[in-house]
This record gives C-alpha cells, structure tokens and sequence, in this order.
C-alpha cells in the first residue's frame, strides 16, 4: 500500500493528463465498441419478448437448410475469391517487382482501380456484359452471373488491389545475396521461386489470403447486385432485421459470421508476431535481371490484367451515358442528373456522402493517430496501454454488417430491460440514433484498425527520446505533439485521412442500417435505385463516386510528394 502512495505521487500533472486522454478512448471503445456487441450476443439468446432461450436460437438457425446453405454459400465464395485474388495478385506483385517492364508505376495504379469503386459497381458491370442483355451475352457467351459465379467474380475483383499491396511490400523485402548463392549452384528458377521467394513472402501470403478471405465473407454490396436466389450470411443478415424485423435472429446470424473473421484475425496476427525481419544491415536490395521471355510473358500479364480492370469500368460508364441501355443506346449524360433520382433524393445523398467521409476521415485520423501515440509513446499506464491496443485492433475482427446490426440494438432503444428483472435503465446514447454522427462513428470503428496500425507504424520510427526529453525540461506534452510528432509523421496521418475518406464515400455494410431517410447517403442510394430497376442511374452514381475517390488520391500523392521533401529538409536541418 505504501509503495503504490508513493508511485502515485510520483506522477506529475503531464501524468494526469496522459490518464485522462488514455481514459477518455477507452471510454469511448467501451460505449461504440464493446456495449454495442455486449447487447449483440445478449440479443442472440433472447427471443423476441427479451426471455432468455439459450442457444435455442442457434439450433433453429441450424436445424433450417435455407442457413446452412446460407453458411456454406459464404464459405464457398470466401475461399474461392480469396484464391483467385491472392494467386494473380501473387503473379502481378512478382511482374512489378522482379520482372523488368515499362510502365510499372502505371500498371499499379491501374491495378488499385477497384479500391476507389463501391463493390455494388463490379456486379453492375458483370450485369452489363453477362446479364440477359449484356454485350457479351448478345454475342453468344452465355454465363449464369446471377448467383456464385458473379459474387466470385465481383468479389475476386474487390480483394485484388488488397491482395497485391501486401504482396509487393513482401516482394519487396529481399535479399538478393540468397539469389546470387542460388545462381552461383545453378539453381533452377523454379526452384528458387519455392526455396527462396515463396518462403520469403510466406508472412506477406499468409497475411493477404486471411485479409482477403475476410473481405469477401463479410462483403454486402456485390452479393445484394447479382446475388439472385444465392443467399450469403451478409444478405441473411439484412433480410432478417429489414425484411422480418427479427433482430434476435440476425444477432444469431451476427455471432456466426463473427466465427470465422475473429479465427482468421487471430491467425493473422500470430503469424504477423512471428514474422522476423527479412532484410537486416547486411543485405542487399534485390537487382532484376533482364530475361527476355519472361519479362515479355510479365508485360503481356500485366496489360492483360489492366484491360480487364479498364473494361470492367468503362461498360459502367458507357451503361451510364446510354440512353436507355439496351433498347436505345443514344449518348446522354441525362442520367447524371441526380436531382431525380429516388425520388430527388439522389443528389443530397451524394452530398451526404461527402459530408460523411469528410467528418469520418477528420474525427477518424485525429483518433486512431492519438490512440497510436498514447499506446507508442507514454512510458506510464502499461496495462491501461494494453487494454487500448486490444481495443484498437478488434474492430478489424467485426464484419461490417455486425457492425451496424450491434449499433442499432445499442443505440435504437430508449431503454434497456435488465435481464431477469422487471426494471429497465434508460439509453443515455438513443439521441445519437437516426443522425448524422452515428453514421460517422459507425464508419469510424469499421475501420478504425487500418488507420491505427498505420500510425502506430510511422511512431515507432520515431526516438522515444523526443518525449523523454521533453518530459525532463518540463516541456508540456501538446506541444511536443504539435510542434515534433505531427510534422515528421504528417505522411501517414495523410494516408489515414484518405484511407478513412474513400472507405467512406463507398461503404454500404455497415450504415444499411442506421441511415433515415434525412442521412441516407450515395452507396445507399445505389442499392435502392438498381433494385429498383434503375441500373443507368445506379451505375452514374457509382462512376461519380468513383471519380471522387480518384481525385482525392491523386491530389493526396501531390501534397504527399511536398510533405516528404518538407519533412526530409526538417530532419536533416
């Protein structure tokens, strides 16, 4: 007792201060994260009138062929997208990085296309060229898009640019003395590519099949475009909360799509923790050699790739302009014109959407690098740090469809029954429901851990003796924040900033059920208006968000290029 008086009065006010910070983001996790999915697994053992049932409702669930089927669809489409993705993201991130071609910062771009569109807008397309009256369809190709041959294809296309980041980090990290070894002892490529490469990037593989897997089973927009009569857990969800406003059952639905993500999360981050470093101060950058074949066969992959990329969004554009497609295919930008579509709400809902990614990527940034620093760079409170780490990276295990489902069983009720008791407290949060903020909070934990691993990478680059000096000339903690840690890491709190902006013009998973109509934003809107038949309309919107996103990257490469001279000229003063 008298050893814990004095640790305490050991901590001066700066200390103080740190808890309170470090307090006011666990609060905050315990309020939009943790009660959320609190009253998620409670909801799953009740039944309707709130008595508890145990997992009575996980064997009705169970014992229904419609879910398992459901279970098993899902399952399927995760796997077999995560394959197709991860294996020519592996071959294209081989071609950028080992295979000497032109026009390699080109290919890339082109290949990142997907990350900038709703995944509503890959099933628009396939409907475009495979659907009854699709371009490809009239020339005699048949394919039955409408079902699990569309949603693997949409959702291939989704992960890829995913997929292909992680890898050519992997890729990336080489040293070339192990080729130069293998070279020397006439080596086959072959078998250079299964003793040295492929066991260099296993981490970077594992990490990019276990994120894509997660994508895939948990997306909503492509299965709700061309999904048809194959139901996905992400659907099931929707179908049981708005179709027959059974929120127990799609709690129950909830917890067992979480089954599944939380494995695959815990997976990635015991390989990620074994993972040692692969390049140290005695290697050597990997030097590509030219070979003419293969860097023919790698050129011809990588156009081949990008065609596919570009067509798949020029037909969106050309279904756009059309007049009405495939009966009249005059030119028109009529379809542009947002202000009639769903009934005028077209166009404040694209707003809408701006206005939500702006307040997500401000408030989003601010939080994850501020949790990053408080984690990283104090040197008091370790347990309290730990807890805020736990938090921080748990939202990457939630599905985004869990997400908003948790959100609107915490934040909808005016009260809450205490199990068991006829006494019920009230909902000091139920203000929040129905507004602008909870579709900003929403979008903030969905994707919440990206943005803080990100931070948290840039700060451990960073001397901890910047603090540690401060701390011993008194100097206050704002300002060594302010005036040190924000402008050397000014690069990725840009990068989180975007990351933030762009995930939220195109997210639909986790606001589908949390949006009224005064806050109904743009990829909402793109469902309702293409299920009800209005694909040119549905397919503009899709294409003026995507060339937001696109403008908003370019600008942000731009300032990026600015910022790293300035911060270079900083550090070297």
């Amino acid at each position: 007792m008298k050893n814990k008086l004095l640790k305490l009065k050991s901590y001066t006010m700066q200390d103080f201060m740190k808890l309170i910070l470090i307090l006011c983001i666990l609060f905050s996790f315990c309020v939009f994260l943790l009660g959320p999915l609190c009253i998620l697994f409670v909801k799953a053992f009740q039944n309707k009138d709130g008595d508890f049932t145990g997992f009575a409702q996980f064997a009705q669930y169970l014992s229904s062929p419609n879910m398992v089927a459901s279970l098993g669809n899902t399952l399927f489409i995760a796997v077999t997208s995560t394959v197709i993705s991860v294996a020519l993201a592996f071959c294209m991130a081989y071609v950028l990085t080992r295979r000497k071609i032109p026009f390699r910062g080109f290919f890339r771009f082109l290949s990142m296309l997907p990350m900038f569109a709703p995944t509503m807008l890959f099933g628009m397309s396939l409907i475009y060229l495979f659907g009854n009256k699709g371009l490809i369809t009239q020339l005699g190709l048949r394919l039955p898009i409408y079902g699990r041959l569309g949603i693997v294809i949409a959702e291939s296309i989704y992960c890829f640019p995913v997929a292909l980041m992680i890898l050519m980090v992997a890729f990336s990290a080489a040293d070339n003395r192990l080729y130069e070894a293998a070279e020397a002892m006439g080596t086959s490529p072959f078998r250079k590519l299964m003793t040295i490469t492929i066991p260099g990037i296993k981490y970077g593989l594992i990490n990019a099949v276990f994120v894509c897997f997660t994508y895939s089973f948990t997306d909503f927009g492509a299965p709700s475009i061309v999904g048809g009569n194959y139901n996905v857990l992400a659907t099931d969800i929707y179908k049981q909360v708005i179709g027959q406003q059974n929120f127990n059952m799609g709690a129950v639905v909830g917890i067992i799509m979480m089954i599944p993500t939380v494995i695959s999360f815990v997976v990635d981050r015991l390989t990620s923790s074994r993972q040692a470093s692969a390049i140290t101060a005695r290697s050597v950058p990997y030097q590509i050699k030219p070979a003419k074949g293969a860097d023919r066969a790698g050129l011809i992959f990588c156009i081949v790739i990008s065609a596919l990329l570009i067509g798949f969004f020029a037909v969106s554009f050309y279904g756009a302009v059309v007049t009405s497609w495939p009966y009249n295919m005059k030119l028109t930008w009529s379809h542009f014109d947002f202000s009639q579509i769903d009934a005028g709400n077209g166009l404040r809902s694209l707003l809408q959407s701006l206005k939500v990614s702006a307040l997500t990527a401000v408030c989003g940034t601010i939080a994850a690098f501020l949790t990053a620093y408080l984690i990283e760079k104090l040197n008091v409170f370790p347990k309290l740090r730990k807890v805020l780490y736990f938090f921080s990276i748990t939202p990457n295990a939630v599905p985004g469809t869990v997400i908003g489902l948790s959100f609107i069983l915490f934040f909808n009720p005016r009260w809450f029954q205490i199990p068991g008791t006829a006494l019920a407290v009230e909902n000091g949060f139920n203000f929040l429901y129905g507004t602008t903020a909870i579709l900003v909070i929403v979008n903030i934990i969905h994707y919440f851990s990206v943005p803080f691993v990100t931070a948290s990478t840039a700060l451990k680059r960073l001397d901890k003796e910047f603090e540690i000096v401060s701390d011993s000339l008194k100097v206050p903690l704002i300002r060594t924040f302010f005036r040190i840690t924000v402008p050397i890491s000014a690069g990725a709190v840009w990068e989180m900033f975007i990351y933030y902006f762009m995930n939220g013009m195109i997210t639909v998973s986790a606001v589908i059920f949390l949006y009224t109509p005064l806050t109904k934003i743009a990829s909402v809107v793109i469902l309702n208006v293409q299920g009800a038949g209005d694909d040119a309309e549905a397919a503009a919107l899709c294409m003026v968000i995507f060339g937001i996103n696109i403008i908003v990257r370019l600008v942000y490469e731009l300032v990026n290029k600015k910022i790293r001279k300035k911060t270079e000229k900083w550090m070297h003063r």
